[in-house]
């Protein structure tokens, strides 16, 4: 379907619209249908929808995240490129392809149509309806006619077998590479690398739902003299003492990084600012509760930032970095926003 509120006035008082209605019709001509209010954050998913992938009726979370969560990651970036275009009104009706997993753990190729039926005053979606449509029988009867008209069928099927093999090989030690690649060698949190991609990924997706996403940075204060009285053996022991302290008080969702010698931060996904500072503060005290060395009482100056609408990820560790500045300055072990 084309969305129209680009062309013409779009009303955005749709309290008379009989939703039952609105969805009994579309069962009628799909598998399952949703309904996004994108200023609740709230999904409507037909028994349809459960049908269709193998789910018990209404046992997934009704949010945006479920969708997300279903699409295979092959999938995953053209969908969102596709659909972003379209709520931001770049083209004109939203229409995609794509793998969902079902209950069982297989994938099913779906049709997935949409229509923004209200947004609001600032031009954001308020509301989009859509259906997805199961189109695997016709996905699999495409690949089956492709294969039959493939020359020399069963060679070219059992050299696809064996570089399907080796690719599966080649796929585990990607894996174990990528692993290695995005993790710090010392403490075994995310490094660097991993910190600045996730964050790029939350900072979209915060964007995208207009959603909370707050960051906290952190160091270990005078943490020098511990690898100038003791040597590096022991500074190295104390930074992976406090990784074990951070990582206890983090929720799952929550990604540690460190950031550089003894420096660290922490992505908190639709986190906000009393969020971040209620963490801050636990970690905080938890680091100060750690055994003495010696003379050396380990202590954190932290950092607490929310992300502001429109903000990149380089602007925002800026706006961390210059909280965990102000802590610092304010005579350490303490937090700052």
């Amino acid at each position: 379907m084309d969305d129209t509120s680009s062309s013409k006035p779009m009303r955005n008082d749709f309290s008379d619209l009989n939703a039952d209605m609105l969805h009994a019709v579309m069962e009628l001509v799909s598998d399952g249908i949703w309904d996004w209010n994108a200023n609740t954050g709230f999904v409507y998913r037909s028994p349809g929808w459960y049908e269709m992938l193998g789910y018990p009726r209404h046992s997934l979370e009704n949010s945006v995240f479920t969708w997300e969560n279903v699409i295979h990651p092959e999938d995953y970036p053209q969908v969102m490129t596709v659909f972003d275009s379209y709520i931001h009104q770049h083209t004109p009706h939203y229409q995609a392809e794509y793998r969902c997993r079902k209950a069982d753990g297989t994938y099913l190729w779906i049709e997935d149509r949409g229509y923004i039926v209200a947004r609001n005053p600032d031009g954001s979606v308020a509301r989009m309806v859509g259906a997805h449509r199961d189109i695997h029988t016709r996905k699999c009867s495409i690949e089956q006619l492709e294969r039959r008209n493939q020359s020399l069928e069963a060679l070219v099927a059992e050299r696809t077998r064996e570089l399907s093999r080796v690719n599966q090989q080649l796929l585990l030690q990607l894996d174990e590479n990528r692993s290695l690649a995005e993790r710090d060698t010392l403490t075994r949190v995310a490094n660097r690398y991993r910190l600045e991609k996730v964050l790029l990924e939350e900072c979209d997706r915060a964007e995208r739902f207009r959603l909370p996403l707050a960051l906290v940075a952190m160091d270990i204060d005078d943490f020098k003299p511990i690898n100038d009285r003791y040597g590096h053996a022991v500074g190295d022991q104390t930074l992976v003492h406090v990784v074990e302290t951070l990582e206890a008080c983090l929720r799952p969702t929550d990604l540690l990084a460190r950031w550089g010698g003894d420096e660290f931060m922490v992505v908190l996904p639709q986190g906000d600012l009393e969020t971040a500072r209620a963490l801050a503060e636990r970690i905080r005290e938890k680091v100060a509760q750690m055994p003495t060395l010696g003379s050396f009482k380990v202590s954190l100056s932290l950092g607490v930032v929310q992300r502001h609408p429109g903000e990149s990820p380089a602007a925002l560790m800026a706006r961390a970095d210059q909280a965990l500045y102000r802590s610092k300055a304010a005579g350490k072990d303490v937090v700052s926003e």
